[in-house]
């Protein structure tokens, strides 16, 4: 549903945005006015968006909590919203899992999978459907002439539906569970969505496609602010994927510059980590495939990387042992910087999930997404679209960088870097996009269907511009990045001036 202004999408903004401003406003008691909020963005005595007002607010309520980076109450609690409240204002204050959360209260309870005639049966004399069924769940009502389908017996194969002439049987699939590409949701006692912990990946899929807004995840945006006011030197590491996010007028200077009218201290684009990513892979691709390694698989994207790593356990020394864009760019800022703190802020819900790793914990302080930051300009009142440009705005990032952000995109940039300084090496790629088929690929790989190749998974179809935290449409993203990278002076990632510095950040 990106790019459509749901009232999901409306509630959502003005939670980041109302937490943006308690953190701005220090006179405020955090306790107090935590408390208040839920009556402030669902005022009166009907309700907006449920027919209930009560269960509106007691839904806000979990949502703000969430997005202090707060745990999510059950149902059955009864502990004020405020409680444990101190936790969101301390520093070590860090994402801790669950990160994806279903507010029971919220969720429709919707049928994990159903196969049923609708209105729209015609009950024609060919009646294809009950030739089909392998349970014979398909009868014919004598009474209507429609056709009928049998809950106990149908395995919902759905081949009724397939040969249905007027497309009158439908298959309807929980949309949490169907987007969720690790089989990680089901139903609990109560047939409200469940999550499975041990499988989810944390990419966020679930949250975009639950149409009644019950899956949220932990947010930072108290915390990021918190630390600007207290004087931290902080950054913004700013992911490819923000050509258009924040408007069709906002360049990369006018984000920059209204990024330093918030305080932070200066704007890195991660296209720059994502050239030094490129050029590692290329260097361990050369000197492990296939000699030491059957095949390599890209590491860029931390969903489709734990997947692999969960699923296919003999396989996961084949997941690029690289360090990610973020992490590179977190490290060269603060090669150069000391004492800085990195907010990396971009499309996905899996970075949090990445950050929260001891390993990259010491690189990214923090992570917000491109939706959680449109809160905090609301919050200011910043106006992007008509600030001044700042004329430093464009770092010094390749075509292949940038392009990290679009599916295809990572394993082109490997490609053309050892293209580039290996020209006689052949290098044969796959790519997929969405979990499901990044098993499939996987599975194939698994099966020797691809020795020698180098692999890019990518957990949300469309690239990274598809992530949980993105707000235009995946298509209209995907042109603008492009037409972003292609005015990048240099074309492939090792021609950048800090890939010099890749030997001091990786050991």
């Amino acid at each position: 549903m990106r790019g459509v202004e749901t009232r999901i999408q409306e509630i959502r903004h003005r939670i980041f945005r109302e937490v943006a401003r308690m953190a701005y406003h220090t006179e405020w008691p955090v306790d107090k006015r935590i408390e208040e909020l839920p009556y402030k963005i669902i005022p009166g005595e009907v309700g907006n968006f449920r027919n209930d007002v009560f269960l509106e607010r007691a839904i806000v309520g979990e949502r703000l909590r969430l997005a202090m980076g707060l745990p999510c109450r059950g149902a059955g609690e009864h502990a004020p919203l405020s409680d444990n409240i101190e936790a969101a204002d301390k520093p070590e204050t860090y994402y801790t899992p669950p990160l994806i959360n279903v507010i029971k209260f919220a969720c429709n309870a919707c049928t994990e999978k159903r196969v049923f005639v609708t209105d729209g049966c015609q009950g024609c004399l060919a009646h294809p459907c009950v030739e089909v069924c392998p349970k014979d769940a398909v009868t014919l009502d004598r009474t209507n002439g429609r056709s009928h389908i049998d809950p106990e017996k149908c395995i919902k194969c759905g081949r009724c539906a397939e040969v249905c002439a007027y497309k009158a049987i439908i298959i309807q699939e929980r949309p949490c569970a169907a987007a969720c590409g690790m089989d990680a949701i089901h139903s609990d006692a109560n047939g409200k969505a469940d999550i499975d912990y041990d499988k989810c990946v944390s990419c966020g899929q679930c949250l975009v496609n639950c149409p009644f807004g019950a899956i949220s995840d932990k947010s930072q945006i108290f915390q990021v602010i918190r630390a600007i006011q207290s004087g931290e030197r902080v950054y913004a590491a700013v992911a490819p994927a923000f050509v258009g996010q924040f408007g069709p007028k906002v360049t990369p200077g006018k984000l920059r510059a209204a990024m330093k009218e918030l305080g932070f201290a200066d704007v890195f684009e991660v296209a720059v980590g994502a050239d030094l990513c490129a050029t590692q892979e290329a260097i361990d691709f050369i000197k492990e495939v296939p000699e030491k390694l059957p095949f390599m698989a890209t590491s860029c994207c931390p969903a489709w990387s734990s997947m692999a790593k969960k699923l296919f356990p003999d396989y996961k020394n084949c997941i690029s042992m690289a360090l990610t864009p973020m992490t590179l760019t977190a490290r060269l800022i603060k090669r150069h910087h000391e004492n800085a703190k990195v907010v990396f802020i971009g499309p996905c819900a899996a970075k949090k999930l990445e950050a929260m790793r001891k390993s990259v914990r010491s690189d990214v302080d923090f992570v917000l997404t491109f939706e959680e930051m449109a809160g905090i300009f609301d919050a200011k009142h910043i106006d992007i679209e008509t600030i001044q440009e700042d004329p430093d705005g464009v770092n010094d990032a390749s075509t292949d960088g940038r392009n990290f952000a679009v599916a295809g995109g990572v394993a082109k940039s490997v490609a053309n870097v050892i293209h580039e300084r290996y020209p006689d090496r052949e290098i044969k790629i796959a790519n997929a996009e969405g979990l499901r088929d990044c098993r499939k690929l996987l599975t194939m790989a698994k099966a020797g269907k691809y020795n020698g190749y180098l692999l890019e998974g990518m957990a949300c179809p469309g690239g990274c511009v598809a992530g949980a935290g993105t707000m235009q449409p995946i298509k209209k993203s995907q042109t603008a990045v492009n037409l972003y990278a292609a005015k990048a002076k240099h074309k492939t990632s090792n021609q950048t001036e800090h890939v010099k510095e890749l030997d001091k950040l990786v050991d």
